[in-house]
């Protein structure tokens, strides 16, 4: 059993849910009409996104959902690439419009299951590269966020990622559960060095301020998920 099959199991939610949301978030991008989603091109901006972090070599941080501005500030004081936990980009808005910017121009990807608010959509807007996560339960959220990308004159370069055991083209299942750890699992499957990624915001006693809709005994139940799969992958939080 996988450690997907043990969150499964722990929360009660069905596998034919995950997978049904899988294949419509499939469907639903490549019959978009929007040719940067097609599956050529999103593979492509994998390898975009690979030569951006690996081959640079640079340091990366995974802000987290608990991310606050003096430890994105001290980043950025730093050549620091940042991988943004959904929502967590949200603590942008809380910069002076320079930083703000800066960070903009530093963000590496999100990682999203499109619960993750203002901060989400505002990435979306900026044409900044979403990886793009279908589970059982979050049709409507993936739905919206792609009906507010697809109009746009730059649309967000999409990488589409599932949780379940079947091999679906087109689409990655990297591990983890929440977007944080998520983000980790894909950080470290293109081949960043684990020594170069750093967690910022990432607590699993509370819940964060740019956590997005969510219901918070359940959340911190997740969290405690989340720490065990970062603890497996051996990075520090």
């Amino acid at each position: 059993m996988t450690i997907q099959d043990e969150f499964r199991s722990h929360f009660g939610w069905n596998l034919e849910h995950d997978q049904f949301s899988a294949k419509e978030l499939i469907s639903t991008v490549e019959n978009s009409g929007v040719d940067l989603w097609s599956r050529a091109n999103r593979a492509a901006t994998v390898a975009t996104v690979q030569r951006r972090a690996v081959l640079r070599g640079q340091n990366v941080a995974i802000l987290g959902a608990a991310i606050d501005e003096d430890e994105l500030v001290n980043a950025l004081e730093t050549p620091t690439l940042l991988i943004a936990a959904d929502g967590a980009a949200g603590v942008f808005s809380l910069l002076p419009d320079t930083s703000a910017e800066r960070a903009w121009s530093r963000l590496l990807f999100m990682v999203s299951d499109a619960d993750g608010g203002e901060g989400t959509t505002e990435a979306v807007r900026r044409g900044k590269t979403i990886f793009l996560h279908a589970h059982g339960d979050n049709q409507d959220e993936w739905n919206e966020l792609l009906n507010v990308a697809m109009p746009l004159a730059s649309p967000p370069p999409l990488v589409l990622t599932h949780q379940t055991p079947d091999d679906i083209p087109g689409m990655h299942n990297p591990g983890g559960f929440t977007d944080g750890d998520r983000a980790a699992c894909i950080a470290l499957s293109m081949g960043i060095p684990r020594d170069q990624i750093t967690l910022l915001g990432t607590n699993t006693k509370e819940v964060g301020r740019w956590s997005g809709t969510t219901v918070k005994s359940t959340k911190l139940v997740k969290l405690q998920w989340m720490g065990t799969i970062l603890r497996k992958l051996n990075l520090d939080f």
